[in-house]
């Protein structure tokens, strides 16, 4: 998303490192390009973990792509804000095109040369359609709060932070005004993503350590 403002720190960087460390084994074995989907409330961490992971691959000589599911909301972001306060009911994993970042992570399992995609213009409040090349690419790493719910990711990491732990990351990207509105949003997303941490392959902490959970028999 154009106008997207991250603060990687090095408890991020700790921890992509980690991740990269799990993974590359699984993505050397892979036939094609492996696909994992970073999940967690908003200012978790998300992005900037992502980046820090593609970073980190990159100097392991692995090639890998960033889709930010802000990108993919069905509208741009300060149409979507009045239609959540027209009605708070629209809250939720409906507001995004899940199924476009499905689309395009298909695609470049399949071995496409380019997708394309929407691209946010956050001050401009505006989609645009944008063509990416792909070709090289082994790694395609989704992130938001609802990509837990994508159904073509390999490796599913969640980031078990809350949207009350994440209020002064939040407050530093100032991406958005602070408002109870806000603040109730958030815990409308609360509710919803909690759920998603079940049946993940990754845990990050709130302390930004990194394991994998025990599997019950």
């Amino acid at each position: 998303m154009q106008g997207d403002r991250l603060i990687i720190g090095s408890h991020h960087l700790v921890a992509a490192e980690r991740i990269a460390t799990m993974i590359s084994a699984r993505v050397a074995t892979h036939s094609t390009p492996y696909a994992i989907s970073i999940a967690g409330e908003s200012g978790s961490g998300k992005s900037e973990i992502a980046q820090a992971l593609a970073d980190e691959l990159a100097r392991m000589q692995l090639k890998s792509i960033v889709l930010q599911q802000d990108d993919y909301f069905v509208y741009p972001p300060l149409t979507n804000d009045s239609r959540r306060r027209e009605d708070i009911r629209r809250v939720g994993p409906q507001e995004v095109q899940l199924d476009w970042i499905d689309r395009n992570i298909s695609a470049i399992v399949e071995g496409v040369d380019s997708i394309e995609k929407p691209l946010v213009f956050y001050k401009d409040n505006r989609i645009e359609i944008e063509k990416v090349d792909v070709r090289g690419c082994r790694i395609a790493i989704a992130e938001g709060t609802y990509t837990s719910l994508l159904k073509n990711v390999d490796l599913r990491l969640f980031i078990d932070r809350t949207y009350i732990q994440t209020l002064e990351t939040r407050h530093k990207r100032a991406r958005e005004a602070q408002d109870p509105f806000i603040e109730h949003v958030l815990e409308l997303e609360h509710d919803i993503i909690k759920q998603h941490k079940t049946g993940t392959d990754i845990v990050i902490t709130a302390d930004y350590s990194v394991h994998e959970p025990i599997r019950k028999a």
